[in-house]
């Protein structure tokens, strides 16, 4: 039936009405806080590529944590700066690293709340890769899951509620998968970076993880922003390898990926609104572009609409408050 019958302003007419009918809900138990740990007590650095966005002392990413929680975010996910890096990146499984001693103490202080750990080397190793050198200055892939898989066993060990590989080794979910499993953790979901591209939008997040790489860059391991199939086939190996959520990271510019891989996995799926998106909404809000809660709703909103179950983002406190 078309116009005049049929007429779809009727259903704007007013915000009960808009409310009622409203297709994609955003609510702060669909958010994820990242949260950048180092040593140190009583510190908070601020980034200055990301606006309102600090590094931690462990002291602080409790109080930061219970903030998040109080405004019904439901986990953390941790990243950890430590205090010094070799070229295996071994502090990535240091039982004492920084983010093995800052999900102590979150649980400790809030038992109820999430703790997600990333499980990446780039952090941790000298030269800024995701994993162990060869001679010739590539990552060798297989060499690199077992350093992996002993990250994540460490970070179970220290009591993480999930573990978040995001390195894009082949294989890797599977060797996290078994190790977990024979280390008693066989209940601890892996959450994996399965489409995560080779982007531009990450830059201010190298300069809060100090990772940028040494020589060269990550385009032979992360994905090539022009394949969306390439994504599909990602998250479906990573599902059979045991994985319990997958992610799209960034998330912005790939909503036909998010929405592609959530229509082939039927897995829960997390998207990544990455520290470059982050920086745009800032520094545009800053210039008097736009509203700056505005344009975060509605971006959050395009990505839960695109298929996100769940949205890892920086602006997760500010959006919770003005949603509540």
């Amino acid at each position: 039936m078309a116009f005049p019958q049929t007429r779809l302003r009727r259903l704007r007419t007013t915000g009960a009405l808009r409310s009622l009918v409203r297709e994609t809900e955003l609510s702060p138990s669909r958010l994820v806080l990242p949260l950048f740990v180092e040593h140190g007590l009583d510190r908070r650095t601020p980034i200055g590529t990301m606006p309102g966005v600090d590094r931690l002392s462990i002291d602080h990413a409790v109080q930061e944590a219970g903030a998040a929680a109080a405004l019904g975010i439901p986990a953390v996910l941790l990243f950890g700066i430590p205090a010094a890096k070799d070229e295996d990146g071994s502090g990535a499984w240091d039982d004492e690293g920084v983010v093995q001693l800052a999900t102590r103490a979150i649980k400790a202080a809030h038992p109820d709340l999430l703790v997600v750990t990333d499980v990446c080397l780039c952090e941790y190793t000298s030269h800024g890769h995701c994993g162990r050198l060869r001679d010739d200055g590539s990552v060798d892939n297989d060499a690199t899951l077992e350093l992996l898989a002993r990250a994540a066993v460490s970070q179970a060990r220290a009591g993480a509620d999930a573990v978040a590989p995001s390195d894009m080794m082949d294989g890797r979910v599977g060797a996290l998968r078994a190790d977990l499993d024979q280390e008693g953790f066989a209940d601890l979901p892996i959450v994996a970076y399965s489409a995560k591209f080779a982007s531009a939008f990450y830059g201010p997040f190298r300069d809060a993880a100090d990772s940028t790489p040494a020589f060269g860059d990550r385009r032979g391991y992360q994905m090539d922003p022009a394949n969306a199939d390439e994504a599909v086939r990602e998250a479906l190996l990573d599902v059979d390898e045991g994985a319990d959520m997958v992610m799209v990271k960034p998330a912005l510019p790939y909503l036909d990926v998010i929405r592609a891989v959530k229509a082939a996995t039927r897995v829960p799926v997390a998207a990544y609104n990455v520290s470059g998106e982050y920086a745009m909404i800032k520094a545009a809000a800053a210039a008097g572009c736009f509203d700056e809660r505005a344009a975060v709703l509605e971006a959050l909103t395009a990505i839960r609409r695109a298929g996100a179950d769940i949205i890892i983002t920086y602006h997760a406190k500010d959006a919770a408050t003005w949603l509540q």
